[in-house]
């Protein structure tokens, strides 16, 4: 049997994610959505769908009939709300899967270190910058140290909905620390842009790292691995160019406040494009993607782990 799930959250995200899981999950099922807005696109597409919906939010969700079958709820609300719902969803005995900026349980990327939280009862999600871009970073580190590491996440505009642009604080905040204790950086700095463009951008990431001089093979050859381990489940994810490197030597030294030093070493820039699968905004909603993918990898792997998938349900 499939192993039951929840969202709570009906925008861009979690309908993306509901779709994702009603087409392609082999394990999970679609047990109910929740939301807050009665009118709202996601709610009325989970009933179309056949999945119970109910806009009175976490509430609403736990008075549903289904509610004690459901083993994993993903949360696509907001960073403040959520750790509200992480208190009373863990009481009631559910595995969370945060999709917000809240960082209340671990970071987890998952070719980084998702089988090291394996018995977390809520993992974070990051954000879908730090999913694009964290593992560039990581792959850097694994072959020289990382001593300062900047991400620009730029977004179209019209796929960031009222939760995005509520949480672009906690955005840049909870990516720093991620990109920091995940990406193995000794001092991490992330960006967010709202890209207005028309017709809408696709998603572009830049990545900068600062590290020890090292062989370049090296860490071009960790990066194009790096990024296979992310297209296993974001197909549209691919290097935008040839990683650049620019070696920085005694005589032009670099002035990074962060790290309180002058700098000499390599500089590292990895481009980065997430195309979407367009589930449910166009393909330029790459942002979309990438986070959705990334939790649905993740519940399944919880659910294999816990023996809930494919066992007794």
């Amino acid at each position: 049997m499939k192993t039951g799930c929840a969202i709570i959250g009906s925008g861009n995200i979690g309908t993306d994610l509901m779709i994702k899981i009603m087409r392609h999950s082999r394990t999970l099922e679609m047990a109910a959505m929740a939301g807050i807005d009665a009118a709202s696109d996601g709610l009325a597409r989970a009933r179309r769908l056949g999945v119970a919906a109910t806009h009175e939010g976490l509430e609403g969700l736990r008075r549903l009939p289904g509610y004690p079958g459901i083993r994993i709820v993903f949360d696509a609300t907001s960073a403040g709300a959520h750790r509200h719902h992480d208190e009373v969803l863990r009481a009631d005995g559910k595995q969370v899967v945060d999709l917000t900026p809240a960082a209340v349980g671990p970071f987890v990327i998952p070719p980084v270190n998702l089988d090291s939280h394996l018995g977390a009862g809520n993992v974070n999600m990051v954000t879908c910058g730090g999913q694009a871009t964290i593992p560039m970073v990581a792959a850097v580190s694994r072959v020289s140290p990382v001593r300062y590491a900047e991400i620009v996440a730029s977004i179209a505009s019209k796929s960031a909905g009222p939760g995005t642009r509520a949480n672009i604080d906690e955005f840049t905040e909870t990516t720093a620390a991620a990109i920091e204790r995940i990406g193995g950086a000794g001092h991490g700095r992330a960006i967010i842009i709202l890209n207005p463009a028309e017709p809408p951008m696709i998603m572009r990431d830049t990545v900068f790292c600062l590290c020890d001089d090292a062989d370049e093979g090296a860490i071009r050859d960790s990066v194009a691995r790096m990024v296979a381990e992310v297209r296993r489940y974001v197909p549209g994810y691919r290097l935008k160019q040839e990683v650049q490197f620019e070696r920085v030597g005694a005589n032009a030294p670099l002035w990074i406040p962060e790290i309180e030093a002058r700098f000499s070493g390599l500089k590292v820039s990895v481009f980065l494009e997430v195309e979407g699968a367009a589930h449910y905004l166009p393909a330029y909603a790459g942002n979309l993607d990438i986070m959705t993918s990334a939790a649905l990898k993740v519940a399944e792997r919880l659910a294999e782990s816990r023996g809930w998938a494919g066992g007794e349900g």
